[in-house]
């Protein structure tokens, strides 16, 4: 399914097929402890954005569609699956150049109370008056897995049921300087791993500790975020792209993180 599961010889200027006509579409801020992952699905003659980015981002963003072949008026439906700017803030830029007077632009009920605010003229979706799923023509469908406050009341995520991929917002995200696209533990961090805080390998940061973190920080409770990890569980994923952080493509580190979340103390409010 991977076209490359590794970081060697990545072009971070291009966009980066993760899957057959599934791209990482997003900006390389190399200053940026947070990265945000825009994806990009073709199918056919249409194709979808899921959190496109920013308005910074968004000169990036679209010079790496259109370097995927894929023309502007293609673009169907754009899905946010919340409303922070750094997913929704280019919104307006992408309605501007699609032109599309059928453009969906898929979001909860409770995150277009905020995503219209945006400066947005296309009608506004909800995945609820969708049935929780979207169908290209061909179709494949997408289907929308509420995860409620997981950060955001409305938040979720979407799976491609065609390629099994989870594009899961901010669950699974990291914070991280050293940021790299695809994400890969050691085997002893699965089986040895004692104490995150001096890593057993002499690495100088444990790889997960800024997985950790950004889940404490930015998720609301414990609750929230087992409600969320078990759901995304019951999926089975072969790979999960997260709107912040590293895509997470083998089985076992799915396994290992999903655990380790599902399990984590000390979330948001939890931790007062």
């Amino acid at each position: 399914m991977m076209h490359n599961q590794t970081n060697v010889n990545l072009d971070y200027d291009y966009p980066i097929k993760i899957a057959e006509g599934i791209y990482w579409i997003g900006f390389h801020d190399k200053q940026s402890g947070l990265h945000c992952n825009p994806y990009l699905i073709i199918d056919g003659e249409e194709a979808v954005i899921i959190d496109g980015g920013s308005r910074p981002d968004f000169p990036v963003v679209l010079m790496k569609i259109l370097r995927t072949g894929v023309a502007p008026s293609a673009i169907v439906a754009l899905i946010y699956d919340h409303y922070d700017p750094d997913l929704v803030g280019s919104a307006h830029n992408f309605e501007s150049i699609i032109s599309r007077r059928d453009l969906k632009i898929i979001s909860d009920a409770a995150n277009n109370m905020f995503i219209r605010h945006y400066y947005i003229e296309s009608s506004l979706t909800t995945i609820e008056s969708l049935n929780y799923e979207f169908n290209f023509s061909s179709g494949r469908t997408l289907q929308f897995i509420p995860t409620p406050y997981a950060h955001a009341q409305g938040s979720f995520i979407t799976f491609d049921t065609q390629s099994n991929i989870a594009f899961t917002g901010d669950i699974f995200g990291s914070y991280g300087s050293n940021w790299e696209l695809f994400f890969k533990l050691d085997e002893k961090c699965r089986r040895d791993c004692k104490n995150m805080n001096e890593c057993q390998l002499g690495k100088s940061v444990c790889p997960l500790s800024g997985m950790i973190k950004f889940h404490k920080n930015v998720m609301p409770s414990e609750k929230a975020l087992r409600l969320a990890i078990g759901k995304i569980m019951k999926l089975s994923a072969k790979l999960i792209a997260p709107q912040h952080g590293s895509i997470i493509y083998d089985a076992k580190d799915i396994d290992y993180i999903s655990s380790m979340l599902y399990s984590l103390k000390g979330v948001g409010i939890d931790a007062l």
